[in-house]
């Protein structure tokens, strides 16, 4: 009668919460090929929850265990600007004789009446409290300062170029190691505090326990002092936005690029008549009809192959490799920049070759210096059935613009072509934006498809 009973209490239970069984031989119920798991009438019958995860069904306790372990994961950084997120570092006396001040103003726990007792009590307090003064600054630094390998590729390739391949790695790995130490004789000289017998004793392992914690930090405070020199450097760092079209002045040492973002934007680079005045990455603004542009100056290329290059110019090509740019790359056929106009073609071939995928503008600087017939090096090939080569030294790549600071020859065109140069870049950021957020769209759409195909499944 209860079987029966179970059965009829079972087949009247709503569609959504039914557990439908069949009858096999013999008096045993199996379970059919469908089955839901959220209602059970059977005593002894163990249910449990299940999710696909990667075309699997894993138990949800494994799934949650495991989306716990992959939030503790950190997130590759998309965009760009990690380096204005770094925390302040004090500098590492400063850290010391904060602690030493904080530690010796702890008090004994209240309440205790035997002066040995309190004694050891006041130097094991102070003792611990000296260690976490330093070290949860030092804990902060480490976990604060973001790892290379998840920083976007423009800013990992300024922290290796500015500041030498693995300096900005073992800095921090030496900082943590810091930590580690002054804790660990901390701890192990406040244990020895809090086991003295007498009064004396107690106050004798305070000021051992006090010089030894001290003479440890100090001993690699270094570490901390290169820590604020590196978060001062990449601080300083100029920030790029992604979203906002971007000019990058190229060419060789002395060209005039300089000069020419002077005229551009609001940058004021350094002008000299010298290579390599730009030692790095210089950003200026362009605003042109209420809108905003970026325009970088960048250190001159020289020819040679990119294994040979110094970190100025590895800097040039992580900004042409790593950012969205448009390029307004400079010639200089005067002579007067020190290379020969051969040398420039052909660190222009390169270079073209290699990033001609970027937006694109030529310019001829100091036209007012060009001659009737080319300049010629001493150190130049004689190549006459070269026609490219006759033809850029005479005028410059083709379509180029022939423009002069000095007498202001063709400033009013070039900025025009910028404008329309930076323009269209700004019309296909739009069109990528547009693109990625129905990317977004129809991914989250497809994910809501597969949930509800995965609960129709388990229920």
């Amino acid at each position: 009668m209860s079987r029966a009973c179970s059965l009829f209490q079972l087949w009247h239970s709503p569609q959504d919460t039914r557990l439908l069984l069949s009858i096999s031989k013999g008096k045993y119920l199996t379970p059919s090929a469908r089955s839901y798991p959220g209602l059970c009438f059977c005593k002894g019958l163990q249910t449990s929850a299940y999710e696909v995860v990667k075309g699997s069904y894993v138990p949800t306790a494994q799934i949650k265990q495991e989306s716990k372990t992959e939030e503790k994961s950190p997130e590759i950084l998309e965009g760009v600007g990690a380096f204005q997120k770094l925390p302040m570092v004090m500098p590492s006396v400063d850290i010391l004789y904060s602690a030493l001040r904080k530690a010796k103003k702890v008090a004994p726990t209240k309440g205790i009446a035997n002066i040995a007792k309190r004694e050891r009590n006041r130097g094991a307090k102070q003792l611990d409290a000296l260690m976490k003064e330093i070290a949860v600054p030092l804990r902060t630094y480490s976990e604060k300062f973001p790892n290379k390998k998840y920083l976007h590729p423009y800013e990992r390739s300024l922290i290796e170029l500015t500041l030498g391949d693995g300096n900005y790695e073992q800095v921090l790995g030496k900082v943590d190691a810091l930590r580690k130490k002054v804790v660990s004789v901390g701890k192990e000289h406040a244990s020895l505090c809090a086991k003295s017998t007498s009064k004396k004793e107690a106050e004798t392992r305070l000021s051992e326990g006090l010089k030894k914690v001290e003479e440890t930090y100090i001993r690699q405070g270094k570490y901390v002092d290169d820590l604020l020199h590196i978060a001062k450097t990449l601080r300083a760092m100029p920030v790029v936005d992604l979203e906002t079209p971007t000019l990058c002045l190229v060419g060789a040492p002395n060209v005039g690029k300089s000069s020419l973002v002077r005229i551009l934007s609001t940058g004021k680079p350094e002008v000299c008549n010298y290579p390599f005045t730009t030692r790095g990455i210089l950003m200026g603004h362009i605003i042109l009809n209420h809108e905003t542009f970026q325009v970088t100056d960048t250190p001159g290329l020289l020819k040679r192959c990119d294994e040979d290059r110094n970190n100025l110019e590895k800097l040039t090509l992580a900004v042409l490799s790593h950012l969205p740019t448009a390029v307004l790359y400079v010639h200089d056929l005067s002579g007067e920049c020190g290379m020969s106009p051969s040398d420039q073609f052909v660190i222009y071939n390169e270079i073209k070759e290699k990033f001609g995928d970027h937006l694109w503008l030529d310019v001829v600087s100091k036209c007012d210096l060009l001659q009737e017939s080319p300049v010629i090096f001493a150190t130049d090939n004689d190549d006459d059935n070269d026609l490219s080569l006759e033809r850029y030294l005479k005028l410059g790549p083709e379509g180029a613009l022939h423009v002069s600071v000095k007498n202001e020859i063709g400033l009013p065109e070039l900025k025009r072509r910028v404008h329309e140069l930076l323009n269209t870049q700004m019309s296909m950021i739009q069109k990528r934006r547009v693109h990625e957020l129905l990317n977004t769209q129809m991914t989250r759409f497809q994910s809501q498809e597969t949930n509800q195909e995965t609960l129709q499944v388990l229920t």
